[in-house]
């Protein structure tokens, strides 16, 4: 006979502890152990009380030119790899009010399928749903409104209407009533999770799940949610700004590097379908320590302004900031410059931000950082005209990166006249390109064009 034993379980990750400890052992989370029961002592397995699961030969597998449904908006569509995979789940999260219920309503009415779609809301009521519908100006006779937090019941009102697109709003606040625990809770959420995954394969419908953000802005519950879902989206943007970014962190049907850019309107969310023009607005002219750099989110070129401020610092210790850009790759490009060039920081505060809030991580950011620190302290604005890429290498070297024709390419679509990339055998028409070896013959070729 099964018997019952307690167990106390991390809200934060999910693991599970035989005694209650102030902190999680595998997370480190504080006072994060809940407590629960678990059932041990099952009976030994026999295979002739189950019925075997059917099996199919991978060649006799049908895989139909309709397996992805369009969801009516691009930048969705690109983040997911070409739109809603049939029998997905997708867990979208981001901070509260960014937008993740608004852009989830707005599919609903750009969805073309003969079928209904479910609304299952759990936060809001029916009425409240119209009011914010009636807002944005959405209308469909296909949408149904499920307002429960029971998910059992929302399952099977999934089983009878067999609806084409399920919106669930949101997990934390579903829960099933054989459970004990509360709603929120890690066992609620996993269970409930592995329930939508169950129906979703079974009916190859697409799930798209709202999941809420801790204070820390990782998903709230079980780090087990995101590997139960096939796709993990989060919603980012500043709450002072309209812009938001859409970012794909886990895709089992396409890239993880993908983003969606949109922005906040009284009408809703709308797609910004030239990230680069939006993010180049507004850039000072005959400012220094302003450069421009060409990153790649996916297989999409972007064109970003950065920004460097360097100033007398006040302080034994100078102060390194970097906004957008990884503090540790801030410092080693300050030493080289240092030690390469002759141009020193030591005595001086450092700033750097990307505008726009798009996070320049890759290494082709390199040398737009290095031009406008050097742009920044030598008090020498940079030609409004001139884009740059490429990484650069300890000896003060610039190494070549990949795509650069589609980065020169998206250059030369924005009107910029000239760009500094890294030596090699590359040329392009309509775009003068200033190949440089290192960060020497850089800055001595962008002096000479300047003086034109």
């Amino acid at each position: 006979m099964a018997k019952t034993k307690t167990l106390y379980i991390c809200t934060e990750c999910g693991r599970e502890h035989p005694k209650w400890n102030g902190q999680c052992a595998d997370c480190r989370s504080w006072n994060t152990l809940e407590e629960a029961t678990a059932s041990s002592g099952v009976s030994a397995f026999s295979a002739n009380e189950y019925s075997p699961v059917s099996t199919h030969a991978l060649n006799d597998i049908s895989c139909d030119e309709d397996i992805r449904i369009d969801t009516g908006t691009n930048e969705l569509n690109r983040v997911l790899g070409g739109g809603l995979v049939k029998g997905s789940v997708v867990l979208l999260s981001g901070d509260p009010g960014i937008g993740k219920s608004t852009l989830l309503l707005q599919i609903c009415a750009k969805i073309k399928t003969k079928s209904s779609i479910l609304y299952a809301a759990g936060e809001e009521s029916r009425r409240q749903i119209k009011i914010r519908a009636d807002r944005l100006g959405i209308s469909s006779e296909n949408l149904l409104i499920a307002q429960s937090t029971d998910l059992c019941g929302i399952i099977a009102a999934i089983e009878r209407e067999s609806p084409a697109v399920v919106i669930v709003d949101s997990i934390q606040t579903m829960k099933i009533e054989a459970l004990s625990s509360a709603q929120g809770s890690v066992a609620q959420v996993r269970e409930c999770t592995n329930l939508l995954t169950e129906i979703a394969k079974k009916k190859e419908i697409p799930i798209l799940i709202i999941g809420h953000v801790n204070k820390d802005g990782g998903i709230a519950g079980p780090k087990v949610l995101e590997h139960i879902v096939d796709t993990v989206l989060y919603f980012e943007g500043e709450r002072r700004s309209s812009h938001r970014i859409l970012r794909a962190v886990k895709n089992r049907f396409g890239s993880t590097n993908e983003i969606g850019v949109f922005e906040m309107h009284e009408r809703g969310l709308r797609e910004v379908e030239n990230p680069s023009e939006m993010l180049l607005s507004g850039r000072p002219k005959g400012v220094s320590g302003i450069g421009v750099l060409c990153t790649m989110e996916g297989t999409r070129p972007i064109l970003a302004e950065v920004q460097a401020l360097v100033t007398k610092s006040g302080f034994a210790a100078p102060r390194r900031v970097a906004n957008g850009f990884d503090y540790n790759r801030l410092c080693l490009i300050l030493a080289v410059l240092e030690k390469r060039t002759g141009i020193f920081f030591g005595s001086c505060d450092v700033y750097i931000n990307i505008i726009g809030g798009i996070s320049a991580t890759e290494p082709a950011a390199d040398l737009a950082v290095a031009l406008a620190l050097y742009s920044g302290l030598c008090d020498e604005v940079v030609p409004e005209n001139l884009a740059v890429f490429g990484e650069i290498g300890l000896g003060g070297e610039i190494r070549g990166v990949n795509y650069t024709a589609e980065r020169v390419r998206e250059c030369k679509r924005m009107g910029f006249t000239h760009c500094v990339i890294p030596k090699g055998d590359f040329s392009a028409t309509g775009i003068e390109l200033i190949p440089a070896e290192n960060l020497k013959t850089m800055f001595k070729a962008i002096k000479n064009y300047a003086k034109r």
